[in-house]
C-alpha cells in the first residue's frame, strides 16, 4: 500500500496526495470551513463504499455471476453508546454507519444473498471493524 501525503491548507481545507492522484478534504460552510472538498467523514465513507463495490464486483466476476453494476449508499452518524444495545461501549458516543446495497442485474435470490455476505467482508469494513493501531511520530 502506497503512502498518503495530507498537508493543510488555508482555512480548514486540506490538500491530498495518494500517488499521482490529487484530492482535498474541506470541511462545511456552516462550521468554518469553504466546503472545497468531502469533509474527513464523507471520505472514510467513500473509502468503505469503494471497497464494497470494488469487492462484490470482484467475487461475482470470478463467478460468472450476471452483476451488472454495484451501488453502494452510506451515511454516519453518531448515537449514544447506552442507546445502542449490540454496541460493547456503554459510555459516551458510538459511531454507526449506515451502508445499503443496491445490486443490478438478474441475479437469483441464493447469489444476491452471498453477494451481501460479501460486501460485509470488504478489506475497509474489516478494518474499521477490528482494532486499529495508529502510531503517531512527530518530526
Amino acid at each position: 500500500m502506497g503512502e498518503v501525503i495530507v498537508r493543510s491548507r488555508p482555512g480548514l481545507s486540506a490538500s491530498i496526495e495518494v500517488g499521482d492522484h490529487r484530492l482535498v478534504a474541506d470541511e462545511p460552510v456552516e462550521v468554518g470551513g469553504a466546503d472545497a472538498g468531502p469533509n474527513p467523514y464523507d471520505l472514510l465513507l467513500s473509502a468503505l463504499g469503494a471497497c464494497t463495490a470494488i469487492t462484490v464486483r470482484m467475487y461475482a466476476q470470478r463467478k460468472g455471476w450476471p452483476l451488472d453494476a454495484v451501488e453502494v449508499r452510506l451515511s454516519h452518524d453518531r448515537i449514544h453508546a447506552e442507546d445502542c444495545a449490540q454496541c460493547e461501549t456503554r459510555e459516551g458516543y458510538v459511531h454507526r454507519i449506515s451502508k445499503s446495497l443496491l445490486l443490478q442485474g438478474p441475479l437469483d435470490t441464493d447469489q444476491r444473498q452471498r453477494l451481501a455476505e460479501i460486501a460485509e467482508r470488504c478489506p475497509v469494513q474489516r478494518a474499521l471493524t477490528h482494532e486499529i493501531v495508529i502510531q503517531q511520530t512527530l518530526v
